[in-house]
């Protein structure tokens, strides 16, 4: 079990899944996009005090003007309408209550986590292909927030959201494709149904060994598997070039251990 920790710690704290987590909690800031559209769009429409279906046409033109996000919230209304009905409701109720309109990211956010927890366990029932794009995509975010700032890097490894996450999530929309994947992975493994054994000791034992192939040192190895941190402190830098390595070894290992960690992974990101 210790093995698959830091693959869920990447997965279910990192990213979308810790800014969902801080919305919902009350505590994520609204901010404003600055390029066309966006939470710009909210600002200049007039809702009157409790006119939910204005407000809600206000959202949904709101992620009109987002085509990335567009196609994940139509896939969304069109596989799960009941989950999608609940983001938009969220935050059009917000409106008519005279919110604020959040940036378009907030909207996909709070939709990965209704998603996640309503209906994510069966993800881990897709088949090889879906399953894989799951962790892909998780993997390609932290490549581009690494060659951005790898402190951000090491933020999104261990859950933390600063306003320089939020700036990268405003150009980056490398995160839809994250969101979208975990999405299609639901829907392939509640039509397939692909029930995997839980990984075996012999399959965590291999992913250890694969990542001291790899050069890591043992101190390095617990900080990605355990989350200790070493003294002294691993450099950001190499923080992220590790994170990137685990993804990496995970990738490569045989296709049954590596399915078994994976559906595993986000077993337990659902259950979080």
């Amino acid at each position: 079990m210790r093995a698959v920790l830091f693959v869920v710690c990447a997965f279910i704290a990192g990213g979308l899944g810790f800014a969902g987590w801080r919305y919902a909690r009350g505590d994520l800031p609204f901010f404003s996009r600055s390029a066309t559209g966006g939470a710009a769009g909210l600002a200049n429409r007039t809702i009157a005090p409790g006119d939910l279906a204005s407000a809600r046409e206000a959202v949904e033109a709101q992620l009109r003007d987002v085509p990335e996000y567009e196609t994940f919230f139509s896939r969304l209304h069109e596989t799960f309408p009941a989950d999608y009905a609940q983001v938009i409701d969220t935050f059009a109720d917000q409106l008519a209550n005279g919110g604020a309109g959040p940036a378009a990211d907030a909207y996909l956010s709070e939709a990965y986590r209704v998603l996640r927890q309503s209906r994510g366990i069966v993800a881990s029932k897709a088949g090889p292909e879906a399953l894989g794009r799951v962790f892909e995509t998780q993997a390609a975010v932290l490549k581009a927030l690494g060659e951005v700032d790898p402190h951000l890097c090491v933020d999104f490894l261990y859950g933390g959201a600063t306003q320089s996450y939020y700036d990268f999530s405003t150009n980056h929309r490398s995160l839809a494709d994250m969101v979208l994947a975990g999405l299609d992975a639901i829907v392939e493994g509640q039509a397939k149904k692909i029930e995997r054994p839980r990984p075996s000791d012999a399959d965590f034992q291999a992913l250890e060994q694969a990542l001291a192939a790899k050069g890591l040192s043992q101190a390095e190895i617990d900080a990605l598997i355990d989350g200790k941190t070493p003294n002294p402190p691993i450099e950001d830098a190499r923080m992220c070039a590790l994170g990137q390595i685990d993804f990496d070894v995970l990738k490569s290992l045989p296709e049954d251990q590596r399915l078994r960690i994976y559906g595993l992974a986000v077993e337990l990101m659902a259950r979080s």
